[in-house]
């Protein structure tokens, strides 16, 4: 499968990280505003769900008690209202996103997604179900770790209470893969794509990003280097491959079977860390999906056709 097989326009000549430059009208200072409008719009509506959040906990004041601790720092992920808003407010990073660089680039918001100008969803089910069986078999293979190895990785009372399951599974299916896309799209699109309008070599778009991606998860040292591994996996395989595809599908599966697990009560949802003995089947997992997935997907073919199809979005 290639990229062109998408769409009738081969990717430009431009890479991903540098896409903003070959488009009509592009100022070195458009990085700059989209940001600021992201940054923006992401406190307004967040603003706005609070608003909500506060007149419908007029009607029901248990939820308005829960959004109030999922604030604190007594936040409980296994109790489903608070996962939902926690969740909820990540997912505004992606209209936040898209609408930056849209008022604050002067840019189709489509160019976050690929270098042909949007989501190439035919490239979705393969690396989704790469990600999906790498997980499930690496996960398999850290059952042979003992126990006492393993460790908790947070809180020894983090498991959901058995009746909040299905409510919790529900949240996780429903608002997971939105909020797993919401942040590639900030991570690996905007800021990639920011940082490449300045600096030519993709080593800086891809690093760069990665510490702001490391401090949005408090995590202990063990979970900071998987979740710096992550960031440097998913923003090569996005550079590589020419679009955010790959890296979504890869957040996505990763998300989905971490809270997924969490929800279900085999694994813990408040975890502050990544027991050290996981850390080298996950660190496996991101090696293994990264090499097969830009096998599949080879680079783009320069073509002017989709400079033309992108300066026209």
């Amino acid at each position: 499968m290639t990229f062109s097989a998408d769409h009738p326009a081969a990717a430009p000549a431009y890479p991903f990280h540098r896409l903003p430059r070959s488009l009509p009208g592009y100022r070195w200072w458009h990085p700059l505003t989209t940001v600021l409008v992201m940054v923006v719009l992401f406190f307004v509506l967040s603003m706005l769900s609070m608003g909500i959040t506060a007149v419908v906990g007029i009607f029901v004041p248990e939820v308005s008690a829960m959004v109030d601790r999922a604030l604190s720092a007594q936040s409980d992920l296994g109790d489903p209202v608070q996962l939902a808003f926690l969740l909820g407010t990540v997912c505004l990073l992606w209209p936040a996103a898209a609408l930056g660089v849209r008022w604050g680039g002067r840019r189709s918001a489509g160019t976050l997604s690929s270098v042909t100008g949007r989501l190439r969803w035919r490239l979705f089910p393969k690396p989704l179900v790469l990600a999906a069986g790498l997980f499930a078999a690496l996960n398999a293979l850290s059952l042979l770790v003992p126990e006492s190895l393993r460790g908790s990785g947070g809180v020894p009372d983090g498991r959901p209470n058995p009746g909040d399951v299905w409510l919790l599974l529900l949240v996780v299916l429903a608002l997971v893969p939105v909020q797993a896309t919401a942040e590639e799209y900030v991570f690996r699109g905007l800021l990639m794509q920011g940082i490449g309008s300045w600096l030519r070599h993709p080593a800086f778009a891809i690093l760069l990003p990665v510490p702001l991606f490391v401090l949005g998860h408090g995590y202990g040292p063990a979970g900071q280097i998987d979740v710096a591994a992550f960031a440097v996996a998913a923003g090569w395989i996005t550079w590589r491959t020419g679009g955010l595809e790959a890296a979504i599908a890869l957040h996505v599966i990763n998300n989905l079977g971490a809270f997924g697990l969490g929800a279900a009560g085999f694994g813990d949802l408040n975890a502050t860390d990544l027991p050290w003995a996981a850390l080298p089947f996950s660190l496996a997992f991101l090696l293994a999906y990264s090499l097969i997935v830009i096998r599949w997907f080879p680079a783009p073919v320069p073509s002017r056709a989709a400079e033309r199809y992108l300066a026209s979005a």
